[in-house]
């Protein structure tokens, strides 16, 4: 399973971008529970626009594609984007 991140926006603009290839993986199974519930869009209360100056992320799990945004990431999404991007989401 590929797995990629792209995150976009804050206040400097800057894109960072991180993948992980996790056949073979010994966390395999970890990466692909966690990717199928970071697919799933956020609670549809929670409005569509993000915040001024916040990131805007792309989540890609092999070819399907989910965006969100700050603040409205569910706990999977903010766990796998943390986890790709070696930083807090």
């Amino acid at each position: 399973m590929r797995i990629s991140v792209v995150r976009t926006g804050g206040f400097a603009g800057i894109e960072r971008r991180a993948e992980v290839d996790t056949s073979g993986r010994p966390d395999e199974d970890e990466w692909r529970a966690l990717a199928q519930l970071a697919l799933r869009p956020a609670a549809p209360d929670r409005p569509a626009d993000g915040v001024r100056d916040g990131f805007a992320y792309r989540i890609t799990v092999d070819g399907r594609t989910v965006l969100c945004q700050d603040p409205h990431l569910s706990e999977a999404q903010r766990t796998l984007i943390s986890r790709l991007l070696k930083e807090g989401a």
